[in-house]
C-alpha cells in the first residue's frame, strides 16, 4: 500500500502562539504553511484577524491569505478544493505542509473529518435572508431542521444563511460522518491557561486598537462592506461595526469584545478537545521539535 504523505497540522485556541511556531516548524523541517482560517482569506481583514505579516513570515511561504473579496463569500468547500491543491503543490516540490489556523472546521472538512454538502450557493433566497436578523434566520432553520439549529453559533448569518440554503436544497443538514483522510498527519495543539488567558486577549485587543483596528473596519465599509456583512465576520469585525454604528460606546466596545474573545477561546477548546488524535503542549515546550522530527522520521 502507498505511503500517504505527511504533514502537520498546528491548532490552538486564539492568541496561543500558532502562527509562530508553525514558522519555526517550517524553517526547521524544509516546510510551507497553508492559512487555515475563515478571515484570513479575506483581503483588508489584517489587523482583526491578526493576519501574518511579510516580516513575520520571515522568508516563509504562507498560502490562502488574501484570496477572496470581503464582498464574496469563501466556505469550507472552497478552502478544501484550495487547500488540497496548495499541499499537493509544496508536496510536488519535496517541502512539508504545515496547515496552520483557528478555523478548525476548514481543518475538518479538509481532513475528512467532517462531509461537506454539495449544495450549490442560492444567490436569491441569500439576498433574501440577507434581510433577516440573526434571529429571524434561527427560527427559520429550527422550522426545516431542529438538529442543525440546536447546534449551530447562533448569532453567526453567514452558518445561519448557509445552514438555511442546505436545508432547503436537500430537506435537512446532513450529519458529518467522517471518511478516511488522504494525509499521514501529525496535529499538534497548544493549550493556555484560561484563567490568564482572557486578560491576554484583552490586552491584544487594546494593542490592536492602537494600530489601526477601527480605522480598518472604516476602510472596509468605505470599500463597500456592508455591516451585515461585517457582523457575519464576528468579534472584532462585529464589535467595531456596532460601536461605528453608534450602537455602543468605544469602552463597552472593548469590555463586550474581550468577553467574547475570552468564551470564543472556551469554545475552540471545547472543539478541539473532542479530536483525540491532537498531542497538547505548551508554546515554549522544547519537546515540540523532537516529536515533529520523530514523525517526519
Amino acid at each position: 500500500m502507498e505511503n500517504k504523505p505527511k504533514i502537520l497540522v498546528i491548532v490552538g485556541p486564539t492568541a496561543s502562539g500558532k502562527t509562530s511556531l508553525s514558522i519555526e516548524l517550517a524553517k526547521e523541517f524544509n516546510g510551507e504553511v497553508i492559512s487555515a482560517d475563515s478571515r484570513q482569506v479575506y483581503k483588508g481583514l489584517d489587523i482583526g484577524s491578526a493576519k501574518v505579516t511579510k516580516g513575520e513570515m520571515d522568508g516563509i511561504p504562507h498560502y490562502l491569505i488574501d484570496i477572496a473579496d470581503p464582498k464574496d463569500t469563501y466556505n469550507a468547500s472552497d478552502f478544501k478544493r484550495d487547500a488540497e491543491a496548495t499541499i499537493n503543490d509544496i508536496l510536488s516540490r519535496g517541502k512539508l505542509p504545515i496547515i496552520c489556523g483557528g478555523t478548525f472546521f476548514y481543518i475538518d472538512a479538509l481532513l475528512n473529518k467532517v462531509s461537506l454538502p454539495e449544495v450549490e450557493p442560492d444567490e436569491i433566497l441569500r439576498a433574501e435572508l440577507e434581510e433577516k436578523s440573526a434571529t429571524e434566520l434561527l427560527t427559520i432553520l429550527e422550522k426545516l431542521d431542529p438538529v442543525r439549529a440546536g447546534n449551530i453559533e447562533k448569532d453567526n448569518k453567514r452558518r445561519l444563511i448557509r445552514a438555511i440554503e442546505v436545508a432547503t436544497a436537500l430537506g435537512t443538514v446532513p450529519p458529518t460522518s467522517p471518511g478516511d483522510t488522504p494525509y499521514d498527519v501529525l496535529s499538534i495543539g497548544l493549550s493556555v491557561d484560561m484563567e490568564t488567558h482572557g486578560e491576554i486577549l484583552k490586552e491584544r485587543i487594546k494593542d490592536r486598537l492602537q494600530i489601526g483596528m477601527v480605522e480598518e473596519v472604516e476602510t472596509l465599509i468605505k470599500a463597500g462592506v456592508t455591516h451585515d456583512k461585517l457582523d457575519s465576520f464576528g468579534l472584532e469585525y462585529r464589535y467595531i461595526s456596532r460601536y461605528l454604528q453608534g450602537l455602543m460606546q468605544y469602552e463597552e466596545m472593548i469590555e463586550e469584545l474581550s468577553n467574547k474573545s475570552r468564551q470564543f477561546a472556551k469554545r475552540q477548546m471545547t472543539w478541539l478537545k473532542r479530536d483525540g488524535t491532537i498531542k497538547w503542549f505548551k508554546r515554549d515546550d522544547k519537546h515540540i521539535m523532537h516529536v515533529v522530527k520523530d514523525f517526519l522520521g
